[in-house]
């Protein structure tokens, strides 16, 4: 049987660190003990045995489960949807659309997961035309290729596309892009636990040197 560590990412340990210990809490209550990986993906965690990496970033689930030796992923989500131990808020019906992580664009169980958890909370998803394998970036990937102010068009442009006025996201990121673009983002771990999103820092500089700031850190 293969070890599983929980990893936050490093989003997250910025946004909303309690939530990520929340999580961790609940994990090794109900699937047994487990570590958490406060390595950031960007480094080699140099795992020794199989390891499976319980993971809520998706740019997290893509390097571990491309670059690094004897590692393996699963998202939370996946656990998450297929649980019968998580505490589902009911949302009444709110109506949301989704925007699909970049990173996740071939991983078509994390999009339906994704979506049998906004169903678990009774949350109407009404999906962009572009959505699951057919998604495009909230704009964020284009960070330091374009001038800021084209970056933030590409930010207005895909939020624009998005149909309902609340949109869905399972990235940091795209819940500053969102915002950006003038949507109400939501992000999946604040509805599973029934508090609101803030964008906080948004600005892409600023938030790109926070990130890089704590990545280095880490």
């Amino acid at each position: 049987m293969k070890k599983r560590i929980f990893a936050p990412g490093c989003g997250l340990m910025l946004y909303k660190p309690e939530l990520a210990d929340k999580l961790h809490a609940i994990l090794n209550e109900n699937l047994g003990r487990m570590d958490r990986l406060d390595i950031c993906c960007h480094h080699d965690p140099q795992f020794t045995e199989d390891t499976e990496v319980i993971n809520i970033c998706p740019g997290c689930d893509k390097r571990f489960r491309n670059d690094y030796k004897n590692s393996s992923t699963i998202s939370l989500w996946e656990i998450l949807a297929e649980s019968d131990f998580f505490d589902f808020p009911d949302h009444n019906g709110r109506r949301m659309s989704i925007l699909d992580a970049c990173p996740t664009r071939d991983q078509e169980q994390v999009h339906q997961a994704v979506r049998t958890l906004l169903e678990k909370m009774n949350i109407e998803v009404a999906e962009p035309a572009h959505t699951r394998t057919k998604s495009t970036c909230c704009g964020d990937s284009f960070y330091g290729a374009i001038p800021v102010e084209q970056l933030k068009e590409q930010m207005t442009k895909r939020a624009s596309e998005m149909p309902a006025e609340e949109v869905a996201v399972y990235c940091i990121s795209c819940i500053k892009s969102m915002h950006i673009g003038g949507k109400k983002p939501q992000y999946l771990i604040d509805l599973l636990f029934a508090v609101e999103t803030v964008p906080q820092t948004y600005e892409p500089d600023a938030w790109h040197k926070e990130l890089d700031d704590y990545i280095a850190r880490h």
